[in-house]
């Protein structure tokens, strides 16, 4: 037997570091139409992740932005503005958005401060009934409204529906936001991350480049015309030096608006054509080569291959 009394134990083997817990969930956004939510979820997120613009209704169906801070993933909905539908589109895009209301861990109502209560704001109070979800008050575009109008405002809109908090925020400038952030953070349940972390939207990019040639018609045409076009990626090829060359069919309803959306000499379509081009280049980070034709179709919202390319029922 050999002599060990004078040998140095050996420490056992250090235990793996634990892996933190994750956390994850949907935050669904609700409202009126141009109550700010493109512009809120872009800001939660970051990024530019869903189009916005100063014209009712331009967002058409459920975009999701993904956030992610420490160990929890948010997926924030965007949904389309809640209004009376007149049209098929319209009745889709309010399905959509209470779609996005049934899917979301949490509900945020936001609401223009400066518009008030209007019979939209009613209609969506109402439809918060069928949902059991924790629902915040966001009451948006606050910068500017003295203190008593937001209060009162605060008071009539909580005295309507059982709101779990309220905020009061600018989503344009960030005022409030972070705030609004840390509550969404905080409601989030264990659980693992449901998309991978270097994604910022469950948008494929040929809609998004789509989406956002439509977002530049819509500032650079003044006329309201927003249920009169659509923009389509029709094709979209990689090179191997990096660039890609798209080309998209901007689609209209009669040919007097052709004649808008080209403009005389065709310098209207240039416009939209190099805005999305440059803002296209920089989100990618990539040379982009973007061609657009405009074309007439008569009843193209009532062609269901759109609905089915925006996530949207055709019958709802």
């Amino acid at each position: 037997m050999s002599d060990t009394s004078n040998e140095t134990p050996t420490d056992p083997p250090a235990d793996p570091p634990a892996e933190k817990a994750t956390r994850c969930g949907f935050v669904s956004v609700l409202g009126a139409p141009n109550a700010g939510k493109s512009t809120l979820v872009n800001r939660l997120v970051g990024s530019k992740v869903t189009i916005v613009s100063p014209k009712v209704q331009t967002t058409r169906m459920r975009v999701r932005g993904i956030a992610i801070k420490d160990e929890t993933q948010i997926i924030y909905t965007d949904t389309p503005g809640i209004f009376t539908p007149k049209r098929r589109l319209d009745r889709a895009m309010v399905d959509a958005a209470w779609g996005g209301a049934s899917d979301g861990d949490v509900i945020a109502v936001l609401v223009d401060a400066k518009r008030g209560v209007d019979r939209d704001v009613e209609r969506i109070i109402e439809g918060l009934e069928m949902h059991s979800s924790p629902t915040a008050l966001v009451l948006n575009k606050v910068d500017g409204l003295k203190r008593e109008v937001l209060l009162a405002l605060s008071e009539t809109l909580n005295g309507m529906a059982r709101f779990d908090s309220t905020f009061m925020i600018s989503a344009l400038n960030g005022s409030g936001v972070d705030d609004l952030e840390r509550y969404f953070y905080g409601l989030m349940a264990p659980g693992p991350w449901l998309f991978p972390e270097d994604e910022i939207s469950d948008l494929p990019q040929r809609l998004f480049a789509a989406e956002l040639t439509r977002e530049k018609a819509y500032f650079v045409l003044h006329q309201e015309i927003p249920y009169a076009l659509t923009v389509e990626t029709e094709s979209w090829e990689e090179f191997k030096n990096g660039s890609v060359r798209i080309e998209q069919n901007l689609t209209v309803a009669r040919d007097s608006q052709k004649g808008i959306v080209l403009g005389k000499g065709g310098q209207m379509i240039k416009r939209i054509r190099a805005e999305a081009q440059e803002e296209l280049a920089e989100i990618l980070g990539r040379p982009v080569h973007l061609f657009v034709r405009v074309r007439v179709r008569e009843k193209w919202a009532e062609d269901p291959s759109h609905f089915r390319d925006w996530g949207l029922r055709y019958d709802a």
